[in-house]
């Protein structure tokens, strides 16, 4: 959200043919959703985002009959009732209004999602088959793959060969390149290498140009692995990867006078895997909510062009006299708009479903694999369900999903009274005065209807059963069959295996059981994942598939 109580709308459908990030990337930038206006609330100032003002403009774009609210906002996972997103969201919902959230950037660290409340969505960024290479040719021959924004090779300070060092010792932080650690003897003219991490990156470049220094090699550290998070540097630089860092640093250590040269690449397009998982996106299981999987859903957020204002430099540096349209950026906060754009395509569609229903239609018909058709990656390995969610979103099924998990805002309450809350937490949620004895008494049993199952075995049990509500919103007379990847050690039975709705928007309900074949007993916490998904018996295009994630040894 951006300015204001007051606030502009404008329309997304403006297109800039020649949108690109100093040369590099170009194409033609257009907003997701054509017709679609954008109204911006203003809520972060240079010391942070209060509640007071999250609440505040939510409660202006509820008033303001807005459709969708995306919020690249979010920090660590907290209580929904000291959640101010989480409060001002359930309100939002009531009206009809989606509401997606950034899963924040504490990645890969378990248990770190944000913005878990089950009436948002909540979105995990990936990676995109877009490249810009920059690699590190070095004195003894060896190459090593990094990637840069900087403009390239035709400026004169670009592509030289320059001498590395690289500053360690002392109590400066000069191995993180902090402003006025390095000493300007040592680096003047030199290529200088920086460990990544603690200050910012592009604030990295800075301190190594005002000590004198040429060019820079951003190297990831162990924290940051193989994360090739980009940025238009105010200097010729590239970030390189863990791996290549090592073998940068070894040259260093054992060579006398060590060379080495920047070469850039330009853009690259469609010639790396993709999507993976980023780095840095924030990971589930739900620290406070452990009974509905977080994040929901990965979309596009490394190495995202972006619009940018004209007051500020790509490198978002005060330094920075550079003036652009556009920057790069990274981020669960990219990835939030993507989904953003798709919810209000199948608003558009569908204008009277409900913020359940559409985020459904998002989550049921998610890719798990990558355009190669292969598992999508983490890392060196395939990717986990607390990774991403139900999959990397795909607008072209989302728009048409055949059935959908609708939830009503009185569901959402029984929910809350699951998590055990009190009469005045649900409240502060809420604000409705209710009874969660009362509401229990009634829904014995109740499980939120939810398009993802996440199943735990507390101490001591070895069957859960749960019950699900699908929504025909495909063809009339559509019969559909249940096809299940069981996760390993639970056996699965759903009853009935086969749903037939004879029309549009009838309802049909179906339980599923899991036994547990594994001892609950151990103390340890353990995982395991799987899949259920309604198969539509004549049209293969419709394929409704909910993840599940069982937990064993969960502790409260």
């Amino acid at each position: 959200m951006g300015t204001g109580p007051t606030h502009r709308r404008q329309p997304v459908e403006l297109r800039f043919r020649m949108a690109n990030v100093l040369g590099n990337g170009a194409g033609v930038a257009r907003g997701m959703a054509p017709s679609a206006h954008i109204a911006i609330y203003k809520v972060c100032w240079l010391n942070g985002c209060y509640s007071s003002d999250i609440l505040a403009a939510m409660d202006v774009a509820i008033r303001d009959g807005v459709d969708v609210l995306s919020l690249s906002l979010g920090g660590f996972p907290i209580p929904l009732y000291d959640d101010s997103i989480a409060i001002g969201s359930f309100r939002a919902m009531e009206w009809g209004i989606s509401v997606i959230c950034a899963a924040g950037n504490n990645g890969p660290i378990q248990n770190s999602v944000a913005n878990e409340a089950p009436w948002i969505a909540t979105v995990g960024a990936s990676t995109i088959d877009r490249k810009f290479p920059a690699i590190v040719r070095m004195g003894n021959g060896k190459i090593l793959y990094g990637e840069s924004m900087y403009p390239g090779n035709h400026l004169r300070s670009a592509g030289k060969e320059l001498e590395l060092v690289y500053v360690t010792g002392g109590d400066r932080g000069s191995e993180y390149c902090f402003a006025g650690s390095l000493p300007r003897a040592k680096v003047r003219g030199k290529m200088v290498v920086c460990d990544r991490g603690v200050n910012g990156r592009a604030e990295k470049g800075q301190a190594v140009k005002e000590a004198g220094g040429a060019a820079m090699i951003l190297a990831n550290t162990f924290l940051n692995q193989e994360d090739d998070s980009v940025d238009a540097h105010v200097l010729p630089a590239t970030l390189i990867g863990f791996a290549e860092s090592l073998h940068l640093k070894g040259y260093i250590n054992s060579t006398r006078r060590p060379m080495a040269r920047i070469e850039f690449g330009g853009t690259v397009i469609g010639k790396s895997r993709a999507p993976a998982v980023a780095q840095f996106s924030s990971r589930g299981p739900s620290l406070t909510n452990p009974s509905i999987l977080k994040p929901d859903v990965i979309a596009p957020g490394v190495n995202i062009i972006a619009a940018w204002p004209q007051n500020l430099g790509p490198s978002s540096l005060p330094e920075d006299s550079r003036r652009v349209n556009f920057t790069v950026m990274s981020g669960t906060s990219m990835a939030c708009p993507h989904v953003s754009g798709i919810a209000a395509l199948i608003r558009s569609a569908y204008p009277k479903w409900t913020p359940a229903a559409i985020k459904s239609a998002l989550m049921t018909t998610a890719d798990i694999t990558d355009h190669s058709g292969k598992p999508i990656m983490d890392g060196n390995k395939p990717a986990e369900i607390f990774a991403i969610g139900a999959g990397h979103v795909n607008p072209e099924r989302a728009i048409n999903p055949g059935l959908i998990y609708d939830i009503r805002p009185d569901e959402y309450i029984t929910h809350l009274c699951t998590l055990g809350y009190t009469r005045s937490e649900v409240f502060t949620i809420t604000h409705r005065n209710v009874s969660c004895h009362e509401i229990m008494q009634r829904n014995r049993g109740f499980s939120l209807n939810y398009p993802s199952m996440s199943v735990i075995f507390r101490h001591g049990m070895t069957r859960k059963k749960i019950k699900r509500r699908l929504t025909n919103v495909g063809s009339p007379n559509s019969i559909y069959s249940v096809e299940v990847m069981a996760p390993e050690g639970v056996k699965v039975r759903v009853k009935p295996r086969q749903l037939i709705f004879r029309h549009i928007n009838q309802s049909l309900s179906y339980r599923v059981w899991f036994i547990s074949r594994n001892k609950t007993g151990t103390g340890r916490m353990s995982f395991a994942q799987g899949h259920l998904t309604w198969v539509h018996s004549h049209q293969s295009f419709y394929k409704v598939r909910s993840p599940i994630s069982v937990t064993w040894g969960y502790k409260q």
